[in-house]
């Protein structure tokens, strides 16, 4: 700091260190998109008529959201489907490529950035500091991003893709609920223990 700063400068440079991603941050971003791309092998089970399989890969997208914020979440499941694109067998059932995303199951690809971003938005600044440490409030949140974001974009890219009824797209998506429950459950119990042992990690000290 000189003495021809203004105070405007000073205050526009502390916001640009806060801004900054650290060495953690860069870390804990790159090991969900690895996270995401391990599990989208287990499991990977078609189910009902659209043929899009059932993985793990929501779990490890909405525990990314839970326990890093809206942008570090974010920023994990963008640098997971950034893998996919350029080639890396990532996704479901060993496939990449950008044809992926306009397959049956690109509407729940796409969901994924924006999904980690509202529940990790939530976690952070609606359950906040006290409530990140109860799974019921953490449980909420990742359902909330489920619920608005990934079921839509999935069912509105299965109606899509082959041309179907909204009726029918919403059938294609069913099965998939129960175990979306069952994996927000597990995000939530994981998320809150965290949290509870480590209550910086989504607000950091810079």
């Amino acid at each position: 700091m000189t003495m021809s700063e203004t105070p405007a400068q000073q205050d526009e440079q502390q916001d640009e260190r806060r801004a900054r991603f650290s060495t953690t941050d860069l870390a804990l971003i790159a090991a969900f998109a690895a996270l995401t791309s391990a599990v989208a092998y287990v499991g990977a089970i078609p189910v009902g008529g659209s043929g899009v399989p059932i993985t793990l890969q929501t779990f490890a997208i909405m525990l990314g959201g839970c326990l890093l914020g809206p942008v570090r979440g974010f920023l994990a499941a963008a640098l997971y489907l950034g893998l996919g694109a350029i080639g890396l067998p990532v996704f479901a059932e060993h496939s990449s490529g950008l044809g992926v995303f306009t397959g049956a199951s690109a509407g729940y690809l796409w969901s994924f950035p924006l999904a980690a971003a509202l529940a990790g938005f939530l976690v952070k600044y609606v359950a906040g500091r006290e409530r990140k440490t109860r799974a019921v409030f953490v449980f909420l949140c990742s359902l909330v991003g489920s619920v608005l974001v990934i079921h839509p974009m999935g069912i509105a890219g299965m109606k899509l893709f082959f041309d179907v009824s909204w009726s029918d797209a919403v059938g294609y998506d069913t099965p998939f609920w129960l175990g979306d429950v069952v994996k927000t459950t597990l995000v939530a119990l994981i998320a809150a223990e965290v949290h509870r042992a480590f209550p910086q990690l989504l607000h950091p000290r810079r």
